[in-house]
């Protein structure tokens, strides 16, 4: 008889962190492990970001913060917000938490109620639909494909919208897809939206500053939505501060307050060190950090190629972030004549054991033919993986 929550039993363990896990186990074991599964960018943290946390050390930050945020933190955000995206807040609208995901689920926890539904244009990052299932809300997937690159219309939207819808959640550029919305497609949507005034939307905005177009497009910006708009960002992929943990949204004032008040029941302020170097993360010219937007643009290309060598793979030409997210449904249902690849899970193992190349199914992101590549590698590992997913490949018939 199970002790734990039934709540618990709903949600299931993170896809990411679940082949991470498996991979470390492999390597353990004295494997050569390629992991291209988790969402991490593969530099160091910027040395002018680590200086402002050794001065923050130095400077005693070592008390408890505002449960928001420290002031100057937030307003350097707002100013942020308004430098990169021409999005209007006051310091008052910032909530600053431990990762972008706390800042999903303090969203999710403060606006549904049980039974209300979140529609979530597929693919979508893996924690999304446990996020809202923890939250006692629905989820409801638009589906897309390769051949749509990834992106949902607002007229597929529209075709989800029941009276119980209460949110739309995206990040653009997308996690697993690296699909960019474009300012066109998002006013379309935000046209749509007009007709539903209680429908709030959480637009996912972490890979902003890995964005191959150069024209990151904020839903937040456009007048008729900005009451509505939740904009979630924070500086794990474009800085390469994954490990710091921190993340913030900017929301109308009451759902900020809201955000707070879960918050301050859950783990209370994020790390005051941490917050002194987003500040001087967020203040920096994006520039700064640019090199790693154009390392991760070349190996997006040295994989597609690769990638598109291979019979049977289909790929879009991803515009944002760091993943490849190719469509493998031509190896379903084929075997190396000991085992049946019956899902894009099964391909996934089957590659983790015979070669030892570490991918995420593309089950959880809601596009169960494909498969997330994640590019955060060396050009070296990232050749040497491809050969031998290839070569794996082709021993299926």
């Amino acid at each position: 008889m199970t002790k734990v929550s039934d709540r618990l039993n709903r949600l299931s363990e993170s896809a990411t962190l679940a082949m991470a896990r498996m991979s470390r186990d492999l390597k353990d074991q004295g494997k050569d492990v390629i992991a291209l599964s988790l969402g991490e960018p593969d530099f160091d943290t910027p040395d002018f970001v680590k200086e402002a946390a050794k001065k923050a050390v130095d400077d005693n930050y070592s008390h408890y913060t505002p449960v928001p945020g420290i002031l100057d933190l937030r307003k350097s955000i707002a100013k942020k917000f308004k430098r990169d995206n021409g999005l209007d807040f006051t310091a008052e609208q910032i909530v600053v938490s431990t990762g972008a995901k706390q800042s999903i689920a303090n969203v999710c926890l403060s606006l549904l109620n049980p039974g209300d539904e979140v529609i979530l244009p597929a693919p979508y990052w893996v924690s999304y639909a446990d996020i809202v299932c923890l939250a006692e809300g629905i989820t409801v997937e638009v589906s897309s494909s390769v051949e749509d690159d990834f992106k949902v219309t607002a007229a597929e939207i529209e075709n989800k919208i029941t009276e119980k819808t209460k949110l739309l959640m995206f990040s653009s550029p997308c996690n697993p897809s690296g699909s960019v919305y474009t300012k066109s497609e998002l006013l379309e949507i935000a046209k749509m939206l007009e007709k539903y005034p209680n429908i709030y939307i959480i637009a996912d905005e972490i890979y902003e500053h890995i964005n191959f177009t150069n024209q990151h497009f904020s839903i937040g910006t456009i007048p008729e939505l900005k009451d509505r708009v939740i904009t979630v960002n924070g500086v794990s992929k474009g800085f390469a501060m994954t490990g710091w943990r921190v993340g913030f949204i900017g929301a109308p004032i009451w759902i900020a307050k809201a955000c707070s008040k879960i918050q301050g029941q859950v783990t209370s302020a994020t790390c005051a060190v941490a917050q002194k170097a987003t500040e001087t993360a967020v203040n920096a010219d994006p520039n700064e950090v640019s090199f790693m937007k154009d390392i991760f643009l070349k190996r997006r290309n040295l994989v597609l190629e690769k990638l598109n060598e291979i019979e049977g793979i289909k790929c879009n030409v991803p515009q944002g972030a760091f993943y490849l997210f190719p469509d493998v449904s031509y190896y379903l249902g084929k075997t190396d004549g000991e085992s049946i690849i019956n899902s894009s899970d099964d391909l996934c193992m089957y590659l983790l054991n015979s070669c030892y190349v570490a991918l995420v199914a593309g089950t959880p992101f809601g596009n169960p033919e494909c498969v997330r590549i994640s590019y955060a590698a060396s050009e070296e590992d990232l050749l040497e993986a491809i050969s031998r997913i290839k070569n794996q490949l082709s021993k299926l018939k």
